[in-house]
């Protein structure tokens, strides 16, 4: 049989390989992508959910970058939630339910429809490496396929465990068996490999819950969407939530399965999401709470499955069963799926470099939990960043890499190749340093044009950034330079608590006070005469009161992060020996030559380096 030959191998089909795959292809560069079961690419494991915390942001610059992840939710979505909206803009996270069946659908047909994109349904056992360099992959069958460059995204498949109570069996995914042979291959390679674990709560039946014993938790008045693209609509209708307790005599019934449970027993050795605990580690950990919060969430618009989120667990199904009835409105539960914990091989991201290419393996590529990551936007995001940098090697172009100051993104994949992780690693708005700069509402401002320039986004879309841009400049242009009288304005400042004035002002510095809203900026003289000769939208119009309300804050942050950026523009070079600097602590040279830092601002982020460790290696560097 005849090899065949690509430019860029994508192993698995979850949501950093669906990215990844998009990307190369549409960068032009034959791509196939791998996966064991052609019928659940994109398939959401978990809830049935996109967005949250940091997650929300990490979508918008997926979707700047020319990414699908926000097109293919908006698209499938049955619910949209502004998260965080009464703390201030940088922790402002957008959400959406999807339609579990639908987004997968949605996922697919948007694949097929990329040209430069193969699929072919198989397991990958092997790698093909010589001399230290990636060639391709070989299947079960035996079938081999050779490529320039390979991106792994096994997800939890890598000798993937289920547990439920005291039985355990492989598998990657519930009903889908578990990948075998990657990870000896890496390990033969010289990598070194972990365990993690994660758990997923059980599905139930709607017709059998009783709402009214629930509180409903209904979407946004006026949903938002991901996608900045006019590819897709707000949604027009939406399906609600649910949120119920449960209670002591429900923990003390999970209580009696502890002597079963995995988590208690030492059957599970890897190491669980911190951030999303099991209903068990909860009243473990936690025994003094009364109870804990669940949210019930539909999968989509005709199914009759929920998620009942917070209810993660690994516990024989007869407890899950009798403890989840005791649960308000869960009286006449029936069960579609029991929950189920999963453990699965890991490869720690200090292995790695900021384009998420293998240090040990020239061309070979890992993106999404293979890294330790959890979260479906952690995963897309290295997926599209893994995808873009595999086809510019392969192109003999520069690689692309993003800064913690220009995106979440940046500041996850820095994380993780420069501190590693040791348990599923989450997004959080906590981790980004620069988080005023890094919204939800200016990712296109900020990512679209570095997407323009590799080819991912349209001339349309730039366009269309260009002119937020101009306008949102000009209506502060017209704030800052036009001034408000005492007579006009004190009426407002005293009916909203502020101090008036006796004198005229700029309408810039009027504005800035927390008192107001846009909408009384709005009756300001010549504003909103100005919004509609300039057609500016409601979008447009958040640009400018974020700027007015913290242009100090993100002007400080822009400064710090200007600073920290020249000593990212010091390279250390590959060949540099820190053996032979001296007065650097032991700590800090076992932590240097491992992770290998590309530059002096990666160095000094690295646990155990300190600040007179760096300020040594500029000395030795003719700083």
């Amino acid at each position: 049989m005849e090899k065949l030959k690509y430019d860029v191998i994508v192993v698995g089909a979850g949501h950093a390989g669906c990215e990844a795959a998009a990307a190369a292809a549409n960068l032009g560069v034959k791509t196939l992508l791998i996966t064991m079961n052609l019928q659940t690419i994109a398939q959401m494991s978990c809830n049935p959910a996109v967005g949250g915390i940091a997650k929300g942001q990490i979508v918008r610059e997926i979707d700047a970058l020319g990414g699908y992840m926000g097109i293919v939710t908006d698209k499938t979505a049955i619910q949209f939630k502004m998260l965080n909206q009464s703390k201030g803009p940088a922790m402002w996270s957008p959400r959406a339910q999807s339609d579990r069946m639908r987004f997968a659908e949605e996922w697919r047909l948007t694949l097929e429809s990329i040209s430069n994109l193969d699929m072919y349904q198989e397991m990958v056992t092997e790698l093909v490496v010589v001399d230290n360099v990636v060639k391709g992959v070989k299947t079960q069958l035996g079938v081999e396929f050779l490529a320039d460059a390979v991106i792994l995204t096994n997800g939890t498949f890598l000798n993937g465990q289920i547990h439920i109570g005291d039985k355990s069996y492989g598998g990657g995914r519930a009903g889908e068996a578990a990948s075998k042979g990657i990870t000896e291959a890496l390990i033969k390679l010289g990598f070194e490999s972990g365990r993690m674990k994660t758990g997923t709560p059980p599905r139930v039946d709607v017709r059998s819950l009783d709402f009214s014993k629930m509180t409903e938790q209904p979407g946004d008045e006026f949903p938002q969407k991901f996608s900045y693209s006019n590819q897709t609509a707000v949604l027009k209708k939406q399906r609600s939530c649910y949120m119920t307790y449960t209670s002591n005599e429900v923990h003390d019934l999970l209580r009696e399965g502890f002597d079963r449970s995995p988590l208690f027993t030492g059957t599970i050795s890897g190491v669980g999401p911190r951030y999303c605990p099991s209903i068990e580690d909860k009243i473990d950990r936690f025994a003094s709470k009364e109870r804990h919060l669940l949210f019930i969430e539909p999968e989509g618009w005709d199914t009759i499955e929920v998620y009942v989120n917070g209810f993660s667990t690994s516990l024989p199904f007869d407890i899950q069963d009798k403890a989840l009835r005791m649960v308000p409105g869960f009286e006449q539960v029936k069960f579609l799926r029991y929950g189920y914990a999963i453990e699965y091989d890991y490869f720690p991201p200090t292995q790695l470099l900021n384009t998420l290419e293998t240090k040990l393996v020239a061309n070979l590529y890992f993106a999404g939990q293979i890294n330790g990551t959890t979260g479906y936007e952690e995963a897309a995001a290295q997926g599209i960043m893994a995808g873009i940098n595999a086809a510019l090697k392969v192109k003999n172009e520069d690689p692309f890499v993003l800064k913690r100051d220009e995106a979440y993104i940046g500041v996850l994949i820095d994380d993780l190749i420069t501190k590693g992780t040791e348990e599923p690693y989450r997004m959080f708005t906590s981790r980004a340093e620069y988080r005023t700069l890094l919204r939800q509402d200016n990712a296109d401002i900020r990512l679209t044009p570095k997407a323009y320039a590799l080819g991912l986004a349209s001339e349309e879309r730039m366009n269309r950034v260009i002119e937020k841009n101009q306008k949102v400049a000009k209506l502060i242009e017209f704030i800052q330079e036009s001034s408000i009288s005492p007579y006009f304005i004190n009426p407002i400042l005293e009916a909203k608590d502020s101090a008036p004035i006796s004198q005229s002002m700029k309408m810039f510095k009027i504005a800035a006070r927390p008192q107001l809203s846009f909408d009384d900026i709005k009756t300001f003289p010549g504003v909103s005469e100005f919004i509609s000769k300039h057609e500016l939208d409601e979008e447009m119009l958040n640009q400018v009161d974020i700027y007015i309300k913290y242009s100090g804050y993100i002007d400080k942050e822009k400064n710090n992060a200007d600073k920290l950026n020249r000593l990212e523009n010091i390279k250390i070079p590959k060949s540099f020996d820190y053996n032979k600097v001296k007065n650097i602590s032991i700590e800090a040279r076992q932590k240097l030559i491992k992770i290998q830092p590309e530059t002096i601002s990666q160095a000094s982020r690295i646990s155990g380096v300190s600040p007179s460790d760096i300020s040594v290696l500029l000395v030795y560097m003719g700083r």
